[in-house]
């Protein structure tokens, strides 16, 4: 006897969307929230700067976060292919991944996204190019990171619950 909930008869009512978990997988993906975001912040620097803070930085300042926070990206999705386990948000989890990067951060991928965007606001200068930063960390805290903690909970249980001690959420 299985206790799944994949049977048809169970699923034919529901949203297609809803995981078994109790929460919505989102339509809009991390990667494509990154790129949103970037183009809010040139659109926000252009037409509503707010204030600018400093003058825009040339050269390679801005790459001293962009190029840190897209090397977390890869490797950290380096080490989710090593275990065999997806790296898509809500796709099958076969390992739970806590070595490298991930002794520092539960969400080095999303913590990588948060610098490249920051980089991207320091390079600008003005108040309006912050702005996407901590929209990008709130949809991705709200509509990833605590569902996936569902979703890991539920699969490795204690295991995750120990590791989520020990590690924090960002940095």
């Amino acid at each position: 006897m299985t206790t799944e909930n994949n049977s048809p008869s169970e699923n034919t009512n529901k949203d297609p969307r809803m995981s078994r978990f109790g929460f919505r997988k989102p339509r809009i993906f991390p990667p494509v929230w990154l790129v949103i975001c970037v183009f809010a912040m040139f659109a926000l620097d252009r037409w509503l700067p707010l204030i600018q803070l400093y003058p825009r930085m040339a050269g390679v300042s801005s790459w001293l976060l962009m190029s840190p926070g897209l090397v977390l990206i890869l490797v950290a999705a380096n080490l989710f292919r090593r275990a065999d386990t997806g790296v898509v948000p809500f796709s099958k989890s076969t390992a739970l991944v806590t070595n490298g990067v991930y002794r520092f951060t539960r969400n080095p991928m999303y913590l990588g996204m948060a610098l490249i965007l920051a980089g991207g606001a320091l390079k600008l200068g003005s108040l309006g190019a912050w702005i996407p930063v901590p929209v990008f960390m709130a949809i991705i805290q709200n509509q990833f990171i605590k569902n996936e903690e569902i979703f890991l909970t539920a699969i490795y249980g204690e295991e995750f619950r120990q590791y989520c001690q020990r590690v924090r959420r960002w940095i």
